[in-house]
């Protein structure tokens, strides 16, 4: 098998574009996460406590999205590198981690996402129980 010095090269705009979603999810949260606790030394109820809990949840899984992220922008660019160095067989076994660090970005992601749905309905649940009544 060979590889292409240009292969690599693919994921830097899909990558780049994921890092902002990732920054951009993250400054969202971070901010709710300030709102919530100005909140909370308001008035102290057990409701915002585990919503705050929730999102350090969530602002830690976003943090190894990013770590995940730029490891595998990082050892794309290496793998390019090795490549000009004609170094086939370890760039080809580098992009193949570069791959994985994008999976596992992307896992946890996905991981991320459920549990910001879950928390979404639990806000809602709420009214959805006035309505039902």
């Amino acid at each position: 098998m060979t590889l292409q010095i240009e292969t690599p090269a693919l994921l830097f705009s899909a990558t780049s574009l994921i890092l902002l979603a990732y920054t951009n999810r993250f400054l969202t949260v971070a901010t709710i996460v300030r709102g919530l606790k100005k909140t909370y030394k308001e008035k102290e109820n057990k409701i915002i406590l585990l919503e705050i809990k929730n999102l350090n949840l969530r602002l830690t899984l976003i943090r190894y999205m990013q770590m995940a992220g730029v490891l595998s922008l990082f050892l794309s660019v290496f793998t390019m590198l090795l490549l000009f160095l004609e170094q086939q067989l370890f760039g080809i076994y580098l992009f193949g981690i570069s791959l994985l660090g994008l999976l596992i970005s992307l896992g946890l992601s996905f991981w991320e996402i459920n549990i910001s749905v879950d928390a979404l309905r639990m806000h809602l649940s709420d009214l959805i129980e006035k309505e039902t009544k």
